[in-house]
């Protein structure tokens, strides 16, 4: 996916003023072709909080998109003209990889419930982005594999 400097960066900054908890956004098309990165805070602390038993996992390891955050980015996306095209999050003190507990959340029925975005991981260490990767769906295997993101990424279809 084409994804220019200034987007790519919006999403480290994200990671490196959440760290040492996990960011999580969304790249919105627009119409005309520009992209729009949408923060949503991220709500796990609370949700741990409130029911540790569903919830098990802080901020530092997971992501829960605050609600009103969410409905807000469903809402820009559901708007004429504008499509979702990437989900991103940060792993804290770990590698950009698309992990078991990302595909959960990413396939709570056993499909992804966005099959045309992408799923983009930003790593951070230390306060300091070491890496971006992305993760497509592949229908044909059933599951996501990495693709590249960035300025001299292919566009895609």
């Amino acid at each position: 996916m084409k994804v220019d400097d200034e987007t790519l960066e919006a999403m480290k900054v994200h990671a490196r003023e959440t760290y040492p908890d996990e960011c999580c956004g969304w790249l919105v098309g627009l119409p005309g072709g520009d992209t729009r990165v949408v923060r949503m805070r991220n709500y796990q602390d609370q949700a741990h909080a409130d029911d540790p038993e569903r919830f098990p996992r802080t901020a530092r390891t997971a992501y829960y998109p605050h609600p009103t955050d969410l409905l807000a980015a469903t809402e820009l996306v559901d708007s004429p003209g504008h499509c979702l095209l990437a989900m991103y999050h940060s792993h804290p003190d770990h590698d950009a990889y698309f992990s078991e507990e990302d595909l959960a959340q990413a396939t709570p029925f056993g499909e992804p419930t966005y099959p045309e975005a992408l799923q983009i991981v930003v790593s951070v260490y230390d306060g300091e982005v070491r890496d971006v990767k992305a993760f497509a769906w592949s229908a044909d295997s059933a599951g996501y594999e990495g693709c590249a993101v960035g300025p001299e990424a292919d566009p895609g279809p």
